[in-house]
């Protein structure tokens, strides 16, 4: 297996393998952990990550990411599996503190493979201000690599996904368009690039703001991740601008499509009479390790924007938050 290419060995990669959103729902319906005083956030409702409080100013965040390969270069894909487990974190608020390291691989791999993967991950977590501590590995006949992540944020600095409220402004700090430019199977640097970003230092530009909602747009693709947002705050999410990293859109135009595009449209359906299909699929598309989605008052938009300016950070305003249900896409 010398010259195997990762992605030979997988079905799907990246957070395109997640489980469906829809089937996820069913199989967690009725299911609620035991009541703890402490857990202020778990399954009711679910989020990027857990949050138990150990006392009046710290609380434990606690997530588990991994996935197949979606590239076939080892170190590139343990820096993408490390900085999108990582990310979980940034999008409650959160500060990784330690990192344990999930891996299968198999066995008539060369050594040279798992080790970079492994190297590249310590890089990585080195570079979110953390330790990676040990981890778990298993034989497989598919590759899969990812982190279990602890991190701390105070008590009253969680960033739910359930607190969107109408007047909001919406934003993404990345663009959108991973799992399609890397489909495409052209040149995917800016997307390989994207990946390899923490939300390190957007979390850090946001945090001054308090906003009212964050999640970072993985698996479910935007739209995906907005009807989750919009359900469990109660609230209509209006989106006017999907923006794109370079070839997503042309690939989406060109028929290109992602294994997590139909469950990600049965899961999410949206409003958007006269909306190209090309927008549509962007929408739709499974990203990993992608951007925060935001959602802060409607005043302190023009502050947000011009401290992520400073500070040489992306970040597009894509639309508002109102009264009512579900997902509009204008």
């Amino acid at each position: 297996m010398e010259a195997t290419a990762l992605t030979s060995l997988t079905a799907g990669g990246g957070c395109a393998a997640k489980y469906s959103a829809a089937r996820l729902e069913e199989l967690l319906r009725g299911f609620v952990p035991a009541e703890v005083e402490n857990l202020l956030v778990g399954l009711d409702p679910a989020d990027d990550a857990a949050v138990y409080k150990l006392d009046d100013e710290r609380a434990l965040v606690f997530t588990v990411d991994f996935f197949p390969p979606l590239v076939d270069d080892p170190a590139v894909f343990g820096r993408i599996a490390a900085t999108n487990a990582l990310n979980d974190v940034f999008a409650m608020g959160g500060i990784p503190l330690l990192a344990l390291s999930i891996a299968a691989f198999p066995e008539e791999l060369p050594m040279d493979v798992p080790a970079r993967v492994f190297a590249a991950a310590d890089e990585t977590v080195r570079a979110a201000g953390a330790v990676l501590a040990g981890g778990h590995t298993i034989r497989d006949s598919e590759p899969k690599y990812g982190l279990a992540v602890v991190g701390t944020v105070h008590p009253k600095g969680i960033w739910p996904k359930s607190g969107a409220h109408p007047g909001d402004a919406l934003f993404l700090t990345k663009p959108l368009g991973t799992g399609l430019v890397l489909a495409a199977k052209g040149d995917a640097g800016e997307a390989i690039r994207w990946m390899t970003t923490l939300n390190a230092a957007a979390a850090d530009a946001l945090r001054p703001f308090s906003p009212n909602a964050v999640t970072d747009v993985t698996g479910f693709g935007l739209f995906g991740h907005a009807h989750e947002m919009a359900s469990r705050s109660g609230v209509r999410v209006v989106i006017d601008a999907v923006p794109a990293m370079e070839g997503a859109l042309e690939a989406a135009a060109a028929g290109v499509r992602t294994g997590g595009d139909r469950r990600n449209r049965e899961f999410a359906p949206v409003e958007a009479d006269g909306v190209d299909e090309a927008v549509l699929a962007l929408g739709y598309d499974a990203q990993t390790a992608g951007g925060l989605l935001v959602s802060l008052p409607a005043d302190r938009a023009l502050s947000l924007e011009s401290e992520f300016r400073a500070r040489d950070l992306f970040i597009a305003r894509i639309g508002r938050v109102e009264d009512g249900a579900g997902v509009s896409v204008l």
